[in-house]
């Protein structure tokens, strides 16, 4: 028998991935459990563990480094005895086996030499030829390709330049061309604008804002930095703990809506916005009133500097009951965030700056902070999401008693 490799999904929202290359050769033997392929999902790259033993074989038109592929793709074969490396094999229908949760190459039924559905139909290219196609401004989903599977490789997309090129002159009117710049969108991006879609068509998202008296969080932030220089806690570190300190006194903003039922999870799992080369990633940092600040800036400074190189999993992206989105240090004052599709509210920071403010008959210069909170208002209702961001605001204008007692 011939076990069916085939696109696994890593996300909730995933329907395609990039695939990022074969971790064993053509005719190795692979035993259960082996790194098979690496997959980049729409949070991570993952690589994709085998469900099955026995020799690789690879699909003549299997996907090559960069391909976007749909899940349930068959990209390859494990079967027992001499495989040839790059031939499928002709046999009677493969045993179905449910997709694994985990993101295990999995085994489907397929008649033999049926073309997988999520492939039928659909233009396929390598990397190289998209991008010179967006460099010549030629739509390469309309060429014939010549390679393997009828793939367009970037010969065809030169041979239908230089055709263009040579074509004689145009009897239709001169019009002019918009010029610029084709940016393809990657897995990333395209997940990230999917979960954003999906979480306005699912939830009953509404913003509340208030703004904070932060001249005793800037002073004790100071306090830290002078002691603890380049390892003190940041004002986003101050501001999770402060956030998750909270929280445990307002579970329902803890809460998300799920099918029939609410779930407020028992641990306060704070996810951290961070803008990558790649596009926004929320790695979540584990059960935070239990940390102290030193430990949370010591865990928080490692997940944003492996999101921002492309070093988290899946799983580290995952499991939040709330988001804190930071954008201060891009000069914001303020903000309306976003609903994530994985937690039931989410707290936008802007940037802390000096007004002036009324003290008794007095007008003396204050820091002063922006914070937007959205919820879903399916799940918590105004006031109950007031009394939380009232708490907040009181927590961050008197931070010492909550973060050093």
């Amino acid at each position: 028998m011939q076990a069916e490799i085939v696109v696994p999904r890593l996300g909730w929202s995933m329907d395609e991935g990039t695939f990022r290359g074969w971790l064993k050769k053509p005719g190795e033997t692979v035993r259960e459990g082996d790194p098979l392929f690496a997959l980049e999902g729409d949070k991570a790259t993952e690589e994709i563990a085998a469900l099955d033993a026995g020799t690789l074989s690879i699909s003549p038109d299997g996907p090559s480094d960069g391909d976007v592929v749909r899940v349930g793709l068959v990209i390859g074969y494990l079967g027992s005895g001499e495989v040839a490396s790059r031939v499928a094999p002709a046999s009677t229908q493969a045993q179905t086996r449910s997709e694994s949760p985990t993101g295990g190459a999995v085994v489907h039924t397929a008649p033999p030499g049926a073309m997988p559905p999520s492939r039928a139909g659909r233009a396929l290219s390598t990397p190289r030829a998209r991008r010179v196609a967006a460099e010549l401004g030629i739509e390469w989903q309309s060429i014939q390709g010549t390679g393997s599977g009828g793939r367009v490789r970037e010969a065809d997309i030169r041979a239908a330049a230089a055709s263009r090129a040579t074509r004689g002159p145009s009897t239709s009117p001169p019009r002019e061309l918009s010029r610029g710049q084709r940016i393809p969108i990657s897995t990333t991006r395209r997940a990230i604008a999917d979960r954003l879609t999906a979480s306005r068509e699912t939830a009953a998202p509404v913003t509340l804002m208030t703004t904070v008296d932060a001249e005793n969080l800037v002073a004790l932030r100071t306090q830290f930095k002078y002691v603890q220089g380049e390892g003190a806690p940041t004002y986003t570190d101050l501001l999770i703990k402060l956030t998750a300190l909270v929280l445990r006194e307002h579970p329902m903003l803890r809460a998300r809506w799920e099918g029939d039922h609410l779930f407020v999870p028992d641990g306060v799992n704070i996810a951290l916005a961070v803008d990558t080369d790649a596009g926004l990633l929320v790695p979540v940092v584990l059960d935070v009133p239990e940390l102290a600040l030193s430990q949370l800036a010591r865990l928080t400074r490692d997940l944003v500097g492996r999101a921002r190189t492309g070093k988290l999993s899946a799983a580290e992206m995952s499991g939040a009951c709330f988001t804190v989105s930071n954008l201060g240090a891009e000069g914001v004052e303020g903000f309306t965030p976003i609903l994530p599709g994985d937690s039931g509210a989410i707290l936008g920071v802007g940037s802390i700056r000096r007004e002036a403010a009324v003290q008794g008959d007095r007008v003396v210069p204050r820091h002063k902070l922006s914070l937007s909170l959205t919820f879903d208002h399916r799940v918590v209702d105004g006031a109950p999401a007031g009394r939380f961001l009232k708490a907040l605001r009181a927590a961050i204008e008197n931070p010492a008693p909550w973060l050093i007692g």
